[in-house]
C-alpha cells in the first residue's frame, strides 16, 4: 500500500495519507478556520458591547454580530474541523483509503454553500435571532435552508467516515479494534448523526414555515427538538476534542491509555447519554413534566458526567505514568513541571482538558441540576459555561493537533515558533477570564439575551450590583485578549501554509514530532500507586466541585424569601 501512488507516507510519523483524503482534510481544515476568523471578529463587538464602558454597537447591530458569532464558532468552525478529524481517523489511522472521495467533495461543497448562505442572510440585517432563532420569531428563508444545507453536507461526510471503517475492516488495513482515538472519532459521528436528524425535524418545517407553506410552529415544541439539535452538536465537540486528547498524549509522549477498555466504555457512555445534557435548556419550560426533568437530570445524565470524569482522570494518568517510565519519577509532580510547556501542542491540549474540567465541567452539572438551573436559567452564567466547554476545551484542542498537523498533514515548517509558544496561553487566559467573568455576572442576574444591562431608556428599570458592571468590564478585556489569541492563531496557522518551508515528501524534520512508545508501566510512582500526582489533582478538582455545588445550593436557599 505504502507503494501506491494514491498514498503518501509521512518520514516523521509513518502515517499513510490517502492523497484524496488528505486533500479533503486540508480544505475542510482551512473552511473551518475561516468561520472561526468571522466568528471571533463578531464576537469582538459582542464583548465590546457587552462592557458598559464602551457600549460599542447599536442594538440592531449587536443581535446581528451575536447571531453570526454563534452560529460560525459553534457550528461551522467546529463541524468543518470535526470533519478534518473523522476523515483522519478513519484513513489515516486505518491506512485506508477514503471511501467515496467525490461524495466527501460533494459534501464539502453543500457545507460551504450553506455556511455562505447562512452567513449572508444574517449579515443583510434580516435574520438577527441569534443561534437558537427560536419561533415565533422569523429569519429569512435562507437562513434556514442554509443551514438545512450545512447539514446535510456534515451527514454525508459522517457516512463516508462510516464507510471508510468499512472499507478499512474488509481490506484488512488494520489488527483487531480500530484504535481508541478513532473509537472517540465514531462516537463523535453517531451523535453527529442524531444531531443532524434532530435538525432536520426541526429545520425542515420552519424553512417551510418561513417561506408560508406552513401557517405556525408551535415555539414550545421548536425548543425540545431544536435544543437536541443545538446542545448535542456541542456534544459532538466533546467526543471529537478527547478523541483528540488521546492522541496528543500518546503524540507527545508516546503514552497509552491505562485502560483502554474503560475509556471505551465512557465513549460508549457518551452514545447513551450525553445528549441528555440539552435538558437543561428547557428545566423552566412549563409544558414539560417533572418526570422528565427529573430523570433527565439526574439519574440518566450522571451516567454522561461519569463518563467524562473518566476521561479526564485517564488522559492526564496517561501522561503522568508515560513521563514517569522515562525517569521523572521525583514527587507528585515532576512529571508536571518537566513537560514542554513551550510546545503548543502541548500546551494548548492540557489547557483544553483544565479549561474543560474545571469550569466547563462543574458548572455543567450545577446547570443541570433541575433546582439550581432556575437561579442561572437564560442568565450569562449560560455563555460563560459554554465558553469554557466549546470556545476553551474544543478550540484548544483542535489549535493543539493543528500545529502538530501543519508538517505532518501540510507539510509546512510553522512560522514564529517563538509567539507560537504563547499563543494557547493568551487565548487560554482570554476565554477562561470571559467565562469566569459571565457566570459571576450571570449569577448576580446579568440576561444572557440583553443588549444594555443598564437598561437605559426602559420603561421599566432594573439595577444590578455595581459588582455586576465590574465583571462586564473584566468580561469586555477578556475577550479582547482572547480575540488576540485567536487571531495569532490564525496569523501562525495561515502564514505558515502561505510562507513556512515547504517540506518534501521524504523530507524529515530535525526534532522529532513524536514520541517513541512506552509500553511498560511497571514499577513507577509512589508506594503502590502509579499516577500519585493525577489522583491528587482528581481529588483537588472534586473538593472544589462539593465546594462549588454547595455555595449554589445556600445561594438557591437565599431565594426562598421571595415567596
Amino acid at each position: 500500500m505504502a507503494t501506491n501512488n494514491n498514498f503518501r507516507t509521512c518520514p516523521d510519523t509513518g502515517l499513510q495519507f490517502h492523497r484524496p483524503a488528505e486533500t479533503l482534510m486540508k480544505v475542510n481544515a482551512v473552511a473551518g478556520v475561516v468561520c472561526m476568523l468571522i466568528g471571533g471578529i463578531m464576537g469582538l463587538g459582542v464583548g465590546l458591547t457587552r462592557w458598559p464602558a464602551v457600549h460599542f454597537l447599536p442594538a440592531d447591530a449587536f443581535y446581528l454580530a451575536l447571531t453570526s458569532h454563534g452560529i460560525n464558532i459553534l457550528i461551522f468552525w467546529l463541524i468543518f474541523f470535526e470533519v478534518a478529524v473523522l476523515y483522519f481517523c478513519s484513513s489515516t489511522l486505518l491506512r485506508c483509503r477514503l471511501a467515496t472521495p467525490r461524495w466527501g467533495w460533494a459534501s464539502f461543497a453543500l457545507m460551504v454553500i450553506g455556511a455562505v448562505m447562512n452567513n449572508v442572510a444574517v449579515l443583510q440585517g434580516r435574520s438577527s435571532v441569534m443561534m437558537t432563532s427560536y419561533a415565533p420569531m422569523s429569519a429569512d428563508p435562507m437562513f434556514y435552508l442554509g443551514l438545512i444545507l450545512f447539514a446535510v453536507g456534515a451527514l454525508i461526510a459522517c457516512f463516508i467516515f462510516l464507510g471508510t471503517l468499512v472499507i478499512a475492516k474488509a481490506e484488512k488495513t488494520y489488527e483487531g479494534s480500530i484504535s481508541l482515538v478513532t473509537f472517540g472519532a465514531l462516537t463523535a459521528a453517531i451523535i453527529a448523526i442524531f444531531t443532524i436528524a434532530s435538525g432536520a425535524i426541526i429545520l425542515i418545517p420552519t424553512f417551510l414555515w418561513s417561506i408560508g407553506y406552513i401557517n405556525s410552529i408551535d415555539g414550545l415544541m421548536y425548543r425540545v427538538i431544536w435544543w437536541a439539535m443545538g446542545h448535542s452538536s456541542q456534544q459532538i465537540n466533546v467526543a471529537a476534542h478527547i478523541a483528540v486528547w488521546y492522541a496528543i498524549v500518546g503524540v507527545a509522549f508516546g503514552a497509552k491509555p491505562l485502560s483502554e477498555k474503560v475509556s471505551r466504555f465512557a465513549f460508549l457512555l457518551y452514545i447513551l447519554f450525553l445528549q441528555l445534557a440539552s435538558a437543561h435548556h428547557l428545566l423552566v419550560d412549563p409544558g414539560i413534566s417533572s418526570e422528565w426533568k427529573i430523570f433527565n437530570t439526574s439519574y440518566a445524565m450522571y451516567l454522561a458526567v461519569m463518563a467524562s470524569m473518566i476521561h479526564g482522570l485517564t488522559v492526564p494518568g496517561a501522561m503522568e505514568a508515560a513521563q514517569r517510565k522515562r525517569g521523572l519519577n521525583k514527587g507528585l509532580f515532576e512529571w508536571l513541571r518537566k513537560a514542554p510547556w513551550g510546545n503548543p501542542t502541548f500546551s494548548a491540549t492540557i489547557l483544553s482538558l483544565v479549561i474543560f474540567g474545571f469550569l466547563g465541567g462543574i458548572s455543567g452539572v450545577m446547570m443541570g441540576t433541575e433546582q439550581l438551573n432556575l437561579i442561572i436559567h437564560n442568565t450569562l452564567y449560560v455563555p460563560g459555561h459554554f465558553h469554557a466547554t466549546v470556545a476553551a476545551g474544543t478550540t484548544l484542542a483542535f489549535m493543539g493537533l493543528t500545529y502538530w498537523l501543519l508538517p505532518v498533514l501540510f507539510r509546512r515548517k510553522l512560522i514564529l515558533p517563538g509567539l507560537a509558544k504563547w499563543q494557547p496561553y493568551l487565548f487560554g487566559l482570554g476565554v477562561t477570564g470571559m467565562s469566569l467573568f459571565m457566570m459571576a455576572a450571570g449569577t448576580l442576574g446579568v440576561p444572557r439575551r440583553h443588549w444594555d444591562m443598564s437598561f437605559s431608556g426602559a420603561a421599566l428599570q432594573h439595577d444590578f450590583p455595581a459588582t455586576a458592571f465590574t465583571m462586564m468590564a473584566l468580561n469586555g478585556m477578556s475577550a479582547v485578549l482572547a480575540v488576540v489569541g485567536g487571531g495569532l492563531f490564525i496569523l501562525l496557522v495561515v502564514g505558515s501554509l502561505l510562507l513556512g518551508k515547504k517540506l518534501g515528501e521524504d523530507e524529515k524534520l530535525p526534532e522529532a514530532i513524536i514520541a517513541e512508545p512506552v509500553s511498560d508501566y511497571h514499577g513507577i510512582g509512589i508506594g503502590r500507586v502509579s499516577i500519585p500526582g493525577t489522583l491528587t489533582l482528581a481529588l483537588i478538582f472534586l473538593t472544589v466541585f462539593v465546594l462549588y455545588y454547595f455555595v449554589n445550593w445556600k445561594y438557591l436557599g437565599q431565594t426562598w424569601g421571595l415567596s
